[in-house]
């Protein structure tokens, strides 16, 4: 197995590596039809219209374009949702006016939204006016909401919900994409740069593992709460055991369901190679199907990699409630 690349940890004030983005995006659903989110012929381009864009705002009347509310059809979806999810990201409303869910739970969006101040946008889509796109959208029932990120669906649910999850959700939305940062808004100043991490970083560039986390564990000897080399060297050593792993691993594990060893290699395996839907999958299978000291092992193995991502990661966010819901 060719040595895997591992991200190197962003460092606080700094872009995330292209790398970690390249390995999220491999994550976020493609959408067919009408809306097909992972075939937009040119994200660059919608990229720098969003640049180009005054940022949303709260104080924008709602449904008007650049506001915090904005009502979109197929005419302005491009614009209002792919462009404008380079910015922030973009929550969709699909609703229709005969839904009586669907009247509980949009005035509880457009109130967050609201209160967002144009860190995130809410586009409402009636899906009777918008056959094509609640087609494309893969609308099966209503309400339906769904998160854009960089023109990517990269979270969803369906049905209303109490206005405390709604909250919990766009929380979670918001934090693992622009940690709330508001577009236009003044940058905060840079935290300095921790020279101790050059070494770290030289390894990871030149694919030496060890020596990374060696680093790594250096700075955590004098600082054990280091911010970056505490999630770092987690990071690390998932991708020096997916390595160990390698490929074989899923087909060794889809051999032996019940080996929990091999489960946790495979889910090793996926995660370091950028597939978190696929490693919790399979990890919250294994809690699900066993007792015992087998349980928890998986238990525990899921939970350390929830610290890998982070627990601000909305996927995070809803393995815990399948793990919770596993549980109890």
């Amino acid at each position: 197995m060719a040595p895997m690349q591992p991200s190197r940890p962003a460092r606080p004030g700094q872009p995330t590596d292209p790398r970690a983005a390249a390995q999220q995006a491999q994550l976020a659903a493609s959408l067919a039809g009408a809306v097909d989110l992972a075939a937009v012929k040119a994200r660059s381009d919608a990229a720098a219209r969003a640049a180009a864009a005054p940022p949303p705002s709260a104080a924008a009347p709602a449904g008007a374009p650049g506001a915090a509310v904005v009502d979109v059809d197929e005419a302005t979806f491009q614009t209002e949702v792919i462009d404008r999810s380079f910015q922030v990201p973009v929550v969709l409303d699909l609703w229709a006016e005969w839904c009586g869910p669907c009247k509980q739970l949009s005035p509880v969006l457009e109130k967050l939204a609201a209160e967002g101040g144009g860190s995130w946008v809410l586009a409402k889509v009636d899906v009777d006016g918008n056959p094509n796109l609640a087609q494309g959208l893969r609308v099966q029932g209503i309400p339906a909401v769904k998160a854009v990120w960089q023109g990517q669906l990269v979270a969803e649910f369906t049905g209303a919900i109490p206005e405390e999850q709604a909250r919990q959700f766009v929380t979670e939305l918001v934090a693992a994409t622009t940690g709330g940062a508001v577009p236009g808004a003044a940058a905060e100043p840079e935290e300095p740069e921790d020279p101790r991490l050059d070494a770290a970083e030289a390894a990871l560039d030149a694919g030496d593992l060890a020596g990374a986390e060696a680093a790594y564990q250096q700075i955590l000897d004098a600082e054990p709460d280091h911010p970056v080399a505490s999630v770092a060297i987690k990071q690390v050593a998932l991708f020096r055991r997916a390595e160990e792993a390698g490929p074989n691993a899923l087909d060794a594990a889809d051999a032996a369901p019940d080996d929990v060893a091999a489960q946790t290699r495979a889910a090793d395996f996926l995660l370091g190679t950028g597939d978190v839907d696929g490693a919790f999958a399979r990890l919250l299978d294994v809690v699900r199907r066993t007792a015992g000291e087998d349980r928890d092992a998986a238990r525990l193995h899921l939970v350390e990699l929830f610290g890998v991502v982070g627990n601000d990661d909305p996927r995070v966010g809803a393995a815990r409630r399948q793990l919770s819901a596993a549980l109890f």
